[in-house]
């Protein structure tokens, strides 16, 4: 089968390659050519335009980083509805806004083309390893498509819905890691503020009820001190701007999202939106400080 891939970053470019470790051939587009250099080593096609990518493809991965930027290489000038054929496939893996996914999936279903929004959870690592989690949108005879190939990224897919369940099942998920990750900062803050050693107070939580994955994840990197994006914190204040969007259309409750938002606000306002989200604690470890108090950088 012939797949193509357009999003070739931390996150793409390894699910593309794990695509083509499946056995499948694999087209390419990109914005800067040398995003696409590594594919191309492993016997991937460059592609000039989105749209040329897709009329050489039957299934095309997005893997991009805002609901535009879905937009515009789908919808967009030389973007792929120009170039599918009927009976093609798109397969979005990026977090986007739900209400858009399904105005880009009914434009598609004009050209007789379906699309799935299937956004991910597991970071670079598990982009890299095929661990991924993916929640899926749309409609079940294409998932049943897809699914060979899904399984070259990762061991669990899951059906949520008609389109756009994917995309509100992964703001779902970003919000509930956000607010996690908060409480690990305040905590970890306070056991420093305390005079604890942090990581050993990390062990000590990971062993209790507190345990989570983000404790563990980012938690280290925070007793670490450990700023260096594996995923930058900009791109978290994107997901956690969708997710209150979708909480304020639906009229539901978020007070600890909102709350956690002013802190990743705080991040872009102090230039660390591509430091890891863990440096969310040495935010809150700022807002302790006595005002002649100069923080840690």
């Amino acid at each position: 089968m012939q797949l193509g891939f357009i999003g070739l970053g931390t996150m793409g470019r390894p699910m593309a390659l794990n695509l083509m470790r499946g056995g499948h051939a694999m087209a390419v587009w990109s914005r800067r050519p040398e995003s696409a250099a590594p594919l191309v080593a492993e016997g991937a096609t460059a592609c000039e335009t989105p749209a040329a990518l897709g009329a050489v493809c039957d299934v095309v991965f997005t893997m991009v980083t805002s609901t535009e930027d879905v937009r515009g290489v789908v919808l967009g000038e030389d973007g792929l509805r120009s170039g599918l054929r009927p009976g093609s496939l798109v397969i979005d893996m990026s977090t986007i806004d739900p209400g858009v996914t399904r105005e880009i999936a009914a434009a598609l279903a004009e050209h007789d083309v379906d699309m799935l929004d299937a956004p991910v959870s597991g970071g670079p690592k598990g982009a890299q390893d095929a661990t991924l989690a993916i929640m899926v949108g749309g409609p079940p005879v294409a998932l049943e498509r897809a699914r060979p190939l899904l399984a070259c990224l990762g061991p669990t897919v899951m059906h949520l819905g008609d389109q756009g369940a994917g995309q509100t099942t992964k703001l779902c998920h970003q919000l509930a890691l956000l607010v996690n990750a908060q409480g690990a900062a305040e905590a970890l803050n306070l056991a420093r503020q305390c005079g604890l050693d942090v990581e050993q107070v990390r062990q000590v939580m990971m062993a209790g009820m507190a345990s989570s994955r983000v404790l563990d994840a980012f938690g280290a990197k925070m007793a670490a001190r450990d700023f260096e994006a594996g995923i930058e914190s900009r791109l978290y204040h994107k997901d956690m701007h969708l997710a209150l969007g979708l909480a304020h259309a639906q009229g539901a409750a978020a007070p600890a999202a909102a709350v956690t938002m002013q802190l990743i606000n705080g991040l872009a306002g102090r230039d660390w939106g591509r430091r890891d989200l863990a440096a969310l604690v040495g935010l809150v470890e700022e807002l302790g400080q006595s005002p002649g108090d100069t923080p840690d950088d």
